[in-house]
């Protein structure tokens, strides 16, 4: 198959969408919720809305499997804070990769400088 035969297919499947029966959510939902973080003017491809779609779908059963695996009759809040509480420690712990990487840049600024005045300093 040559490249543009392997392009052209590829983009044809990326267009394409699956059986809206198939997906755990209506495609709709997931769309308006994709485009309400989106840039006006940029274009959802099929596939994008499908694996999110499925991808949202496994996430709702990992929580739900580990919200059953309790040993009561009903799954209640702290059950839930429990369950996402893997998914929350994430994006903390992103936010506090950001503020390392600007302090270590930081450092390495105030290195810089240091570094300039020594040679300002000592040369021979």
């Amino acid at each position: 198959m040559t490249a543009k035969k392997t392009e052209k297919s590829e983009k044809a499947s990326d267009d394409a969408e699956m059986d809206e029966s198939k997906l755990p959510f209506p495609r709709a939902t997931i769309v308006n919720m994709v485009r309400k973080n989106l840039d006006q003017n940029k274009q959802i491809k099929g596939r994008v809305k499908d694996e999110m779609n499925i991808w949202l779908g496994k996430l709702v059963e990992k929580l739900s499997k580990k919200m059953n695996s309790y040993p009561y009759t009903y799954v209640d809040y702290g059950m839930f804070k429990d369950a996402i509480s893997v998914y929350e420690q994430m994006e903390e712990i992103e936010d506090e990769k950001e503020r390392i990487i600007k302090y270590l840049d930081k450092i390495k600024a105030d290195l810089e400088m240091l570094e300039k005045e020594v040679d300002k300093k000592f040369k021979l």
